[in-house]
């Protein structure tokens, strides 16, 4: 009887001895793929750029502000003038001709500037091997910021 309590014994060991032993080469192969998937991120070919930074410092943006609000002083001056002699329903219509053209012509000024950053993003984006470039306000994580080369690109 002494024998076949050794011989059990043995086997749990054994069993035991197994289990360890997968257990380890289990967690080396998890820890492997989680490395994997952190060298992926670090090695992301997705970019993110600070959109409103960038605008803010694009050297037309000033000259683009002054003309606009040279626009808006005279629109209203133009309004006033015009809309004395007019009724309620007349002054709203007026308004809002008034008001489309205040649009038009801020999106006149800027849409030259924002094609100049797109160009710029794209240019650094292609540089940097990137596919994808978000805007940092829509990422939570990751990615590689190209903010300050593409300020860098459209100061020059």
């Amino acid at each position: 009887m002494i024998k076949f309590e050794k011989k059990q014994v043995k086997l749990i060991s054994v069993a035991i001895a197994l289990v360890f032993v997968f257990s380890i080469v289990a967690i080396a192969v998890s820890q492997t793929g989680s490395m994997g998937i952190a060298s992926a991120a670090s090695s992301s070919n997705v970019g993110i750029v600070d959109y409103r930074q960038v605008m803010s410092q694009h050297p037309d943006l000033a000259a683009a502000n002054t003309e606009m609000q040279k626009e808006i002083d005279s629109a209203k001056a133009d309004f006033e003038s015009k809309s004395a002699g007019m009724n309620d329903q007349e002054k709203a219509a007026y308004y809002q001709q008034t008001q489309q053209r205040l649009q038009n012509k801020e999106k006149e000024l800027i849409e030259p500037i924002r094609t100049k950053i797109e160009e710029a993003i794209k240019s650094i984006a292609d540089a940097k091997g990137l596919s994808v470039v978000l805007d940092k306000s829509n990422v939570v994580y990751g990615g590689q910021d190209i903010t300050a080369d593409v300020v860098k690109k459209i100061t020059k």
